[in-house]
Order: C-alpha cells, then structure tokens, then sequence
C-alpha cells in the first residue's frame, strides 16, 4: 500500500504533460490544400514556345523584316530579339511588332545595326 500515491502521482504527472502534448498535436493537422496560383513549369514552357512562334510570325508577315536574320527568345512572356539589321528603322519596326503580339508582356532589344 506505501507504493499507491507514488503510482497515483506518476499518473498525474503524466497526465498532466500528455494533455498539453495532444492539444498541441491536434492544432498541427493539415487544412483544405490552397489552391494553385502559379501555372506549373510545362504549362510556361508551353505558353513560351508558343509565344515565340506567335512572335516569329508576326515578324515574317512584315515585308521589311522578313528576311533579316533575327532570333526570338522567350521566358515567361519576355521576349528578347536578337541578330543584325540594316537600320535603326529596322530596330524601331521589329520592336513595335513584337510589342503587338498578345501575350508579350516586355521586349529586351539585341538587335545590333550591321557593318556597312
């Protein structure tokens, strides 16, 4: 019988610390999942891809950019124009038809004028 409060308070110790200990448990389950805001990787690479090409069209389809040798890069709806052309007109037409696609959000300008 000496042994009884000892096992009465070991149980409340016991208790007394697994309580708090499930309260804290109980607060970390997981809630509803957030909904998806960012398009997923493939989805961008697609919309990129296609955006140059929508691009590379565009430039085509103009008679005095057709057949300068420029290339078109795309990340995330920015598209960066490269390679020579013969003048500044040149420059200023290709950014402006580049800036007329849908879906361009900026335009980085690399094209340089050629040696003359």
């Amino acid at each position: 019988m000496r042994n009884t409060p000892h096992i009465k308070t070991r149980l409340l110790l016991v208790a007394a610390f697994a309580l708090p200990a499930f309260v804290f448990i109980n607060g970390c389950k997981s809630t509803e999942p957030r909904p998806v805001t960012a398009p997923a990787p493939a989805q961008i690479a697609t919309d990129d891809a296609a955006l140059a090409a929508r691009v590379k069209q565009a430039l085509a389809a103009d008679p005095g950019l057709r057949s300068l040798p420029m290339s078109v890069a795309t990340y995330r709806g920015i598209v960066q124009l490269s390679g020579s052309v013969d003048s500044d007109v040149q420059i200023q037409k290709a950014l402006a038809v580049t800036r007329g696609v849908p879906g361009v959000q900026s335009v980085n300008n690399d094209l340089h004028l050629r040696q003359q």
